[in-house]
């Protein structure tokens, strides 16, 4: 079989694909108010997003996320699901969204072959929900949860950004609720990405003060875990067998040694990493006609110029591309 090897040796089996960078929140650490998505011409159809997808699995790459902007507010998503899992050599198709609109296509989606989900979690606080997503709907969202749990998806695994002054007094509370539901939890920490990036340093809380608040609460009785090659959280059980709980740790502790993955966003710009400005146009090439070799040895290419890692400790090489356009 094929494989995809960058010039450090990391085998590459891992592709996060944007499908719009149009969201139906203005998360205060991700996208301004005022942001626009880019038009319907730039985004990639749903027959060039699974050709590419088939030439990125024949030439290895197993795992696939749908991401955005906000995946949901794809009128073909459920279809495009589909015809990405009828794909030979797609071992894993999953979906990261703010979960607004999932109480309403959870059950399809599930049947068109997406099984794990990231959902978006930042507060269980309605009002304080509301002000750090510009005005997003808790309920829903905690509905949209409880439809993905009836469909049968699993695994689910919320994701809270840590924003010190802001949500870290919930850091327990999250732990409390995934593990009530039997859902796996990731903190994050904030990134210096795009255009929000200066006010999301701003409250940057780092790992290890994150799990000093977990040990602090949960003692002996969180257990480290391994979660095997390319992960980028640390992981811990609450118990024996109780969830998973992972902090994810991009700027105190990166995790680049390990990176299998890359993104292609929605206008079709294979992006090698998160911190990083370089990136390389299929749809372009595509479009004028280059056949599926060509674009594989493209992509070969491409492969070859990603960087050993990110440097988001120099603000001046922060990435200029805004968070919503890369997926997370």
């Amino acid at each position: 079989m094929q494989t995809l090897t960058d010039s450090f040796g990391r085998r590459i089996t891992y592709l996060r694909l944007s499908l719009t960078d149009h969201c139906n929140l203005r998360c205060r650490y991700c996208m301004p108010e005022d942001a626009h998505g880019s038009g319907r011409a730039r985004r990639l159809s749903l027959e060039e997003t699974a050709r590419l997808v088939g030439l990125f699995a024949r030439m290895g790459v197993e795992r696939f996320r749908l991401t955005g902007g906000e995946p949901l507010l794809r009128k073909d998503l459920v279809p495009l699901a589909a015809a990405l899992t009828s794909l030979p050599g797609v071992r894993d198709l999953s979906l990261s969204t703010n979960a607004l609109l999932l109480e309403q296509s959870a059950a399809a989606l599930a049947a068109a072959g997406v099984g794990r989900l990231n959902i978006s979690l930042d507060s269980l606080q309605p009002e304080r929900f509301a002000d750090i997503t510009g005005g997003g709907d808790l309920a829903a969202v905690l509905r949209g949860i409880e439809a993905a749990r009836a469909a049968g998806m699993t695994p689910i695994k919320l994701n809270m950004v840590a924003l010190n002054g802001i949500n870290d007094d919930e850091i327990t509370a999250m732990a409390e609720f995934a593990q009530a539901r039997g859902l796996e939890l990731r903190y994050i920490e904030t990134m210096p990405v795009g255009g929000q990036g200066e006010w999301s340093m701003r409250h940057h809380l780092p790992a290890e003060q994150i799990m000093v608040r977990l040990k602090e609460h949960y003692g002996t009785d969180l257990l480290p875990q391994h979660e095997g090659a390319g992960g980028p959280a640390r992981m811990y059980r609450i118990g024996a067998h109780g969830p998973r709980i992972g902090v994810i740790s991009a700027v105190s502790r990166h995790f680049c040694a390990s990176c299998n993955r890359v993104r292609l966003t929605a206008a079709g710009d294979l992006v090698l990493c998160l911190g990083n400005e370089n990136s390389v146009s299929l749809r372009e090439p595509m479009r004028a006609g280059m056949d599926d070799e060509a674009l594989c040895d493209l992509i070969r290419a491409a492969i070859l110029r990603k960087p050993e890692r990110h440097d988001f400790n120099a603000p001046q090489v922060a990435p200029l591309r805004p968070m919503y356009a890369l997926g997370g």
